[in-house]
Formats: structure tokens, C-alpha cells, sequence
């Protein structure tokens, strides 16, 4: 049954087209035209020669609402994960091998605005579901133009583009409750949106309760014919449980227990363990155009993070204010485009561990200062010859970082310098007809480790780190056929990743970080979707696929005596299928169905243990009322339909085996979205 499902897959969730939105979203009504922000070239998806993907409002509502994980783990080439509600993991082709928990090695941009920070880290779990509008995906290197990073970049906007005031509600399992109010105010030239997500849940397991309250005010005006100015604020409170992980005998036991106290060592509900978080990012953006061909924009923003972590072993506590700026400008005239920018940011970290005394701090353990510093410039020059496009562009990066222990004494200061990166990008696309095209890139990619990799949870400062580089060799097909309604992106890349992170956990729990040598990344992912012909029954309805094929292996990987080399890479499944069918129903209704497999991965460098391959069903109906002021969306769902015990967040190298996170079981939502015009 569940190999036919796995090749049959059917999704249920109700189309949010142009009639639901009040605005035509072109990832469903005409495939592959949705144009797309990566690189700064602003053209179709089918005529940039990279890898990526996007995430429209269609995309994420085919599911319920109390996550991106589901839109993220359909596309090829990425995988998200949550150890718990709120304690996120983003993978794009093996990038989260450096992260125990958070985002990193993947950039992230916030409305044009970096939103990772300038030591590496990017507070992903600090956005609700309702504060995404799109998303792109730029898969391997993008650091010609986006700097440090390894494994790709996300491209947030949050700014709706209809002129709408939203009430959203819905409630789940596992006590699950979302609410989202949004107000939008202003004329023509200039409007704000204000907006409020509260979003709450149990969680599956014991000890695995969530709050998140997310606060945003987003804004535009033109102050002028040629100048346009946007303004952002955000405002992000949350407070998650983290459970642990498990070993194999306990999650086969009970996967809703939380690591139980051993002997000497306390459990996460003896020592309370948790993240809380509060973030506060305010950015504005200035564009203005000099002429008809030559035009810049420049991003201000500053932001402060406070962190405060029991954990298993030691209580943590942080301070992360930073500052930075983004600025390009660009030519653009006829077939020809050129752009040149800078960005630059200052961090500074107080750091400070103390021993965890049921939940709260104790005896001193570290207090650590951490000053970093981030700049990279870039170049980038875009021609097209004919049905020839032709990109290059390059970038050079300095990371500063230095580390001042406070506590214990002595005293010290250790710094480290990544300077003068050169990280280079090359791209060809021939157009073989109006709407399909191939291509062939490549590019260096250069990724320092960051602050927590420094600084990990075991205390000890490691500057011996050295940062990782990789070479991306990338060839691709994509764009349109069968009188545009089958749309097909397809792309094979080899990824030769030198000094390669990965993590390590000691018998305590702490994090520490060893780099591993080269590591041989080889991939095939492929993406079809497909529109099915209009009928008096169904109104724009498709079929999807998309498939991913990673074979990814150390390659020379000696430590003291254990040889890794030619071992899979822990936390990387050669094999994921994500597949489904969108109906809608004529007159109101719509139905989905979605189906997700993950084959079987190495869950340490030894390639001893492996995570069962999983299938995970979800199903979402939906019944829509429109007219001219109003807009209703009615919506009941379920996920793993199956029942599947299976762990959406593996800790890989886990020390004692203790790998195991489990998924939430069977779980149903019911959702309204009200919209006024």
C-alpha cells in the first residue's frame, strides 16, 4: 500500500490562486514564470542559470499553517527539520552537517536585509508562519554575491501583495493553536502592514511546549517618481522546551518520553531544558533610480538578540546586538546588466555560562566577549548574446572574530582572521526554444565557521578552526512544455567540499566542532509539475514531483585510529520523494493530498547506525467564499496519516547513541483565513 502511495501520490489542499489572494501568484498560473530576485537579476526562473527554487502563498498553504517545514521539504535538494516545536534545522544538500540546532551555513536575507548575523547564525524560529509571503531557494554556493556559505541561500519577503486586512485562526493536535492579525494601512503611494502571530502547541512528546509571539510592522512609500523607501520592524518572543534526544531503546520504549535521568545525569525535565529567545530588528531600504539605466539601493538595519538556554549541562545566557549594511548599484541597458555592492556587519557577544540549578543559573562557569566582524564586496556582470546568457561574478570576503575570556581566569584574548576570500561565479544558459533552456555553472563557495562553532557549548574556544571551501560544478534543465502546462527542472552537480565542519557531542551533551578533511558531494535533483487541461469540474489543478538523489561521502577522513574515509555523510538520505496532487473543485472546494519519503541515513561517521526510511502522508480540504470585499477560507487537514514513529531531527554523532527525536503520530487541524478588502 504504501509503495503505491509512494508512486501515486495524492495531495488534498485547496488552491489559494489569484481569486483567494486577490492577486494572480505565477508559480501556479503560469509555470516557470514567476521571476525570481537571486543574483539581482529579477528574470524568470527558467532564464537564470542556478539552481532554485520557489515558495509561493499557493505552495504554503497546501498544508496546515503551523509551519514552512512542509513547503521547505517538498522542493529537491532541501530538507528541514524540527527536533521539537520551534527548534528548527535547515538542510540544503548536506548543509546542516554543522548544526546541532538553528540555521547555519545558509544565508538568509530578510526583505533584501541580512538576517543572518555577522557571526553566522540565523534565528529562523523567530518568524511564524504567517510572516512568510515567498521564499527562494538558492541551492550551493552563493557567495559571489551573498557571501559566507556553503549551502545556499533563502530569500524572505514578507510584505503581502495585495491590499488586504487577514484574520487567521486555526487549531490541532496536540494542542496547537495559531492565531494571526494583520491590519494594512495607507494609500497608492504609501502603505504599512501591521501584524500580530501568536502561535502555541504541547508538542508530541513530554516537555516540548512552544510559545511564539512575533510582532511586525512592514512599509512603503515613493517619495519620489524615482525613489522608493521600505521600513521593517520586527519584534520576536518565544519559549520552547527541548525534549532531548533518545537512544534507540528508549525510542522504541516510548518516543514521547524526554531524555530520562541517568545516574549522575539529569534529564531534560530535571534541568528544565529550554530556549528562550527574544529578537528585535529594525531595517529600512532606500532605492532610488539615477537615470534610465543606472539605479542603487542601500539597507541599513540593527538588531538585537537575547538568548537564555538550560540545557544538559550547563545554563546559557547571551547577548547579540549587530549592525549592518547592504548596498548595490547596478547598470542595466538593453541585453547588458552590471551591479557592484558591498555588504558589511559588526557583531559584539556577550557570552556567559553558569551551571544549571533546576532550570536556573548557578556558579559561573565562562564569561566570554565576542567581537566579529563581517565585509565582502562583490561585482557581478550579466550579457545575453541571442539565446545566449552569460554571468560572472566574484566576491571577496574577511571575517575578524575576536574572543576575550573574562572567566575563568587568566585573562585572555584570541583572535582569528578568514581574510581576502576569493569566492568566484561562472554561468552559461542557452535558450533551446522561447521556455526551455539548459545550462552550466560554477562556483567557489567559503564558509568560516561561526560563533557557536568558535564558542560551542563545551566552553573550550577553538580558533583552530579553519574555514571550509568548496567547489561547485553544476549543469541543468529547466522550463516548459506540452503547450506550457508541464513544467521541468532538472540539475546534476558535483560538490568537492574541502576542511569540511562537522559536529561532535561529548558525554555531557556539550557541542564541539573538528574539521574533517574533503568531503564528495554528488547530486541529481528534479522537480515536474504538471497543470491538468480546465473542466467544469476541476479549475486549475496539477500533479507534482520532485526527487532527490544525494551520494554524498567523506573522502580522506582519519581520526586518531577510526577511518572514515569513503563513508556516507551522516544526516543525508541518499533517496527523497515529496509528491502530491492539488484539486480544485469547481465551484468552491479543494482538495489535496501530499506524500513525503525519506530513505534511510547514516546517523554517525562510522555509518553504524541508520534512521528507517519513512513515508509520511498529509491530506487538507478546503472550502473558499469570494466576492468583492471578502475573502473566506475554510480548511480541515491531517498529517502522517500513516502513523509513522519515525525522528525529524537526527542528532548525527550523537554521544551515547542518543540520535532520536521524534515526529509528531497521526494529527489532525482545522483552519478559517478571513480577508477583507
Amino acid at each position: 500500500m504504501k509503495r503505491i502511495l509512494l508512486l501515486l501520490p495524492v495531495l488534498i489542499t485547496v488552491f489559494s490562486h489569484a481569486q483567494d489572494t486577490g492577486v494572480a501568484d505565477t508559480t501556479v498560473q503560469q509555470l516557470g514564470d514567476v521571476v525570481v530576485r537571486a543574483y539581482e537579476l529579477n528574470q524568470r526562473a527558467i532564464d537564470v542559470a542556478a539552481a532554485i527554487n520557489h515558495i509561493g502563498s499557493n505552495q504554503l498553504n497546501r498544508y496546515g499553517n503551523k509551519g514552512i517545514l512542509p513547503a521547505m521539504n517538498s522542493l529537491p535538494g532541501v530538507r528541514m527539520e524540527e527536533r521539537s516545536p520551534g527548534s528548527y534545522r535547515v538542510n540544503i544538500r548536506g548543509s546542516s552537517q554543522r548544526a546541532p540546532f538553528g540555521v547555519r551555513n545558509v544565508k538568509i536575507y530578510y526583505n533584501n536585509i541580512p538576517f543572518t548575523d555577522p557571526g553566522g547564525n540565523s534565528y529562523l524560529n523567530q518568524l511564524g508562519f504567517h510572516n512568510f509571503q515567498s521564499i527562494e531557494v538558492i541551492k550551493g554556493p552563493g557567495s559571489s554575491l551573498y557571501g559566507a556559505g556553503t549551502g545556499g541561500v533563502l530569500l524572505i519577503q514578507t510584505m503581502p501583495p495585495a491590499f488586504a486586512s487577514k484574520l487567521d485562526y486555526s487549531f490541532g493536535s496536540f494542542g496547537a493553536h495559531n492565531m494571526h492579525v494583520a491590519a494594512q494601512l495607507g494609500k497608492e503611494k504609501t502603505r504599512s502592514v501591521i501584524a500580530y502571530n501568536h502561535q502555541v502547541a504541547e508538542g508530541y512528546r513530554m516537555h516540548a511546549a512552544l510559545r511564539r509571539d512575533v510582532f511586525t510592522w512592514d512599509a512603503e512609500t515613493v517619495l519620489t517618481a524615482n525613489t522608493r523607501m521600505r521600513a521593517h520592524l520586527l519584534y520576536g518572543d518565544m519559549r520552547y522546551q527541548t525534549p532531548g534526544g533518545l537512544t534507540a531503546a528508549e525510542y522504541a520504549a516510548d518516543p514521547t518520553q524526554p531524555r530520562p535521568t541517568i545516574g549522575a545525569s539529569p534529564g531534560a525535565v530535571a534541568t528544565r531544558a529550554a530556549i528562550y529567545q527574544k529578537m528585535f530588528l529594525a531595517a529600512a531600504t532606500l532605492q532610488h533610480a539615477i537615470d534610465s539605466n543606472w539605479n542603487g539601493s542601500i539597507a541599513l538595519y540593527g538588531a538585537y538578540t537575547q538568548l537564555r538556554n538550560p540545557t544538559f549541562r550547563n545554563y546559557g545566557r547571551t547577548a547579540e546586538p549587530h549592525f549592518g549594511s547592504r548596498a548595490i548599484i547596478q547598470y542595466r541597458k538593453r541585453n547588458i546588466s552590471w551591479h557592484a555592492g558591498l555588504e558589511a556587519q559588526q557583531g559584539f557577544i556577550t557570552a556567559r555560562s553558569f551551571g544549571n540549578r533546576l532550570g536556573n543559573p548557578d556558579t559561573l562557569q565562562t564569561d566570554d566577549e565576542v567581537s566579529n566582524r563581517n565585509l565582502f564586496i562583490f561585482t557581478q556582470a550579466h550579457a545575453q548574446l541571442g539565446n545566449w546568457l552569460f554571468t560572472a561574478g566574484i566576491s571577496i570576503n574577511q571575517l575578524n572574530v575576536r574572543l576575550t575570556r573574562l572567566y575563568p581566569l587568566p585573562y585572555s584574548v584570541k583572535r582569528r582572521n578568514y581574510n581576502n576570500e576569493v569566492a568566484p561565479r561562472l554561468s552559461i544558459l542557452r535558450k533551446i526554444a522561447k521556455n526551455l533552456s539548459i545550462y552550466a555553472a560554477f562556483s567557489k563557495g567559503f564558509s568560516p565557521p561561526n560563533t557557536s562553532e568558535l564558542l560551542p557549548s563545551t566552553g573550550v574556544i577553538n580558533t583552530a578552526l579553519e574555514a571550509e571551501q568548496g567547489f561547485n560544478y553544476e549543469m541543468g534543465l529547466k522550463g516548459k512544455l506540452l503547450d506550457s502546462r508541464l513544467f521541468l527542472d532538472l540539475n546534476v552537480f558535483y560538490f568537492r567540499l574541502g576542511n569540511t565542519i562537522v559536529q561532535r557531542r561529548d558525554a555531557t551533551g556539550g557541542d564541539y566542532f573538528i574539521n574533517s578533511g574533503a568531503a564528495n558531494q554528488f547530486g541529481v535533483e528534479t522537480m515536474i509539475d504538471y497543470a491538468f487541461s480546465s473542466s467544469s469540474l476541476l479549475k486549475n489543478s496539477r500533479a507534482w514531483v520532485s526527487h532527490t538523489l544525494h551520494d554524498f561521502h567523506y573522502g580522506n577522513f582519519i581520526q586518531v585510529n577510526n577511518d572514515f574515509s569513503g563513508n556516507r555523510l551522516p544526516g543525508v538520505a541518499r533517496h527523497t520523494i515529496a509528491a502530491g496532487i492539488d484539486l480544485a473543485l469547481a465551484p468552491a472546494f479543494g482538495l489535496v493530498i501530499n506524500h513525503l519519503y525519506v530513505g534511510r541515513m547514516p546517523l554517525n561517521d562510522a555509518n553504524a547506525v541508520y534512521a528507517d526510511e519513512v513515508h509520511v502522508l498529509g491530506t487538507r480540504l478546503q472550502y473558499r467564499v469570494n466576492t468583492t470585499r471578502v475573502r473566506l477560507r475554510f480548511f480541515i487537514g491531517g498529517d502522517n496519516l500513516f502513523n509513522e514513529a519515525y525522528s525529524l531531527g537526527n542528532d548525527v554523532n550523537a554521544f551515547s547513541g542518543r540520535y532520536f527525536n521524534a515526529a509528531p503520530a497521526r494529527n489532525y487541524y482545522v483552519g478559517l483565513s478571513f480577508q477583507a478588502f
